[in-house]
């Protein structure tokens, strides 16, 4: 007889992974397809924050403000190599928001999560202090200084769906779901392998779209469900430069339109800058920075910093989707960012559909998602809140124990540089060494691509966390893409085509159940 999933899920971002993970957890059976690479749609498009949302206060969206300050300690401390403290500095425009209101904005930024391990706020005199010198002088004289985290958004998605294949969930990459129906309460999703057009059907007793911005896409193919809600679609633009000061902190920029911009330091040797805010209308595979949003982002920052920037300074953009669900609102910068679920039972089987979510509460969404699901789905209740404490693959130190972690890698494999002991901690946390194996010398893990990458990981990629094209290693898994030569990018990819066979991804490492 054909196997019976407890739960199916279709789209492999970060709420789908999510989902998967806490499922699989939790004792269910769990299938997951993704039809392009994990993480290649919205979940890796982002500002790589985890974040409360100051913004969002002046929309009065407290209970999501609140919620995502709670889990910013809790992820980084389920994931201190992907995520990690991040203080921002705020200048005050004195034709915009009143300084009273930033102050006790920031007043219950810092007090309505239960902040714990991030330092608090503080006033800074931008006349005098360091974060002041990259500012046009004379032009800002106050601001405040407060705390967030940054996160490596991909492989925050793809170590959560690592940790779910490691407790038993099926994970398929390039894999679409080209229709979903039910037959005697049953599922049945059919499936195509989009390299080799191979169809075939599973069954489940659940089903989750998680398809982001395809979240309708997928209701229209065959589910019996005539959806209520709806997804909006709001394009949210980046641009990478060259970096623009020499401290660690970050900057968040009030513009005159009413929203804001960051500026942060990204990748060592530049700075990120973003977002923009826009209704989309078309192919969200198709989203593009466009030269508008480009000069909107340059002309916001260069209205700050001493040193104006220009696209010409640009050396990378990056654009994604929101799927928001649209709560009506007049401008893509006021719709809300919290997440909506439409449970339907066309057939007398649940179709969970989700609409909006942030990075930042995903873990929150996964676990209110499987309390819809309860009365479906088998063991939902028997170990909830178990995510907010098992670390993700590689995360299990201390949140201040990465640079022991780096000196340790160093003594233990003495031929690393300290900056590629850096990058593998970074990414790979412990689990680095799972990477790095018996190596003794740099010869040992085969083929220099450039960047410190090497042929140990590009294979380590390819078995462990489904990477099947360059594309994958060096924008998603790793951002070595802003680093490498297109033509070094091509070797690569050359490389994984002629030994993609030898490298099967595994589905389970570890054995834990």
């Amino acid at each position: 007889m054909a196997k019976v999933f407890d739960l199916a899920i279709i789209g492999g971002g970060i709420n789908g992974c999510g989902i998967a993970r806490d499922a699989a957890g939790r004792g269910n059976s769990v299938f997951l397809c993704e039809m392009n690479d994990l993480a290649s749609g919205t979940s890796s498009w982002s500002t790589k924050l985890i974040h409360g949302g100051l913004r969002y206060l002046e929309y009065f969206e407290f209970r999501l403000v609140r919620e995502a300050l709670i889990e910013r300690e809790r992820l980084w401390q389920i994931a201190p190599h992907i995520i990690g403290p991040l203080r921002f500095v705020l200048p005050h425009h004195s034709g915009l928001r009143p300084a009273w209101r930033l102050r006790l904005g920031l007043f219950l930024y810092d007090y309505i999560g239960g902040r714990k391990l991030l330092p608090p706020t503080r006033s800074v005199d931008l006349a005098h202090d360091e974060v002041g010198k990259p500012l046009i002088p004379g032009r800002f004289s106050k601001g405040f200084e407060y705390s967030d985290c940054f996160v490596d958004d991909a492989r925050l998605v793809v170590l959560t769906a690592r940790d779910a294949a490691d407790r038993g969930a099926e994970i398929r990459t390039r894999t679409r779901a080209v229709e979903v129906r039910q037959h005697d309460g049953i599922w049945h999703v059919t499936i195509e392998d989009r390299r080799s057009g191979v169809r075939e059907t599973i069954q489940a007793r659940a089903l989750v779209n998680a398809a982001g911005p395809w979240v309708e896409n997928v209701l229209a193919s065959g589910s019996g469900v005539n959806a209520t809600s709806k997804v909006r679609l709001v394009q949210g633009s980046h641009i990478v430069v060259p970096k623009l000061y020499a401290h660690d902190r970050a900057y968040i920029f009030q513009n005159a339109d009413g929203r804001i911009v960051f500026a942060i330091p990204y990748q060592g040797d530049f700075t990120l800058i973003g977002t923009t805010d826009r209704d989309y209308h078309g192919d969200p595979s198709q989203v593009k920075a466009t030269p508008e949003e480009i000069a909107y982002l340059c002309d916001a920052v260069s209205g700050y910093f001493a040193k104006p920037v220009t696209p010409s300074d640009v050396v990378w953009t990056f654009s994604g989707v929101r799927p928001l669900y649209d709560d009506g609102a007049s401008e893509a910068k006021a719709a809300t960012r919290d997440y909506v679920f439409e449970l339907d039972k066309p057939g007398g089987a649940p179709l969970l559909s989700i609409y909006g979510g942030k990075i930042t509460t995903y873990r929150r969404l996964s676990e209110e998602a499987l309390e819809k699901l309860a009365p479906y789905v088998k063991g939902t209740q028997a170990k909830e809140g178990w995510t907010a404490q098992q670390p993700l693959p590689g995360g299990d130190f201390a949140v201040d124990g990465g640079p022991a972690l780096v000196a340790q890698l160093m003594r233990d494999y003495p031929f690393l540089a300290p900056a590629h002991a850096y990058r593998l901690v970074h990414a790979y946390g412990t689990r680095a060494r799972q990477l790095l194996g018996t190596a003794t010398s740099m010869a040992d893990l085969g083929r220099d691509f450039g960047a410190t990458l090497t042929e140990a990981e590009v294979r380590y990629l390819m078995k462990h966390e489904w990477a099947c094209s360059a594309d994958d290693i060096v924008w998603r898994r790793s951002k070595l893409g802003l680093r490498l030569t297109p033509a070094a990018i091509t070797a690569l990819d050359e490389w994984i085509a002629a030994n993609s066979l030898a490298e099967k991804p595994q589905q389970q490492v570890g054995g834990r159940a």
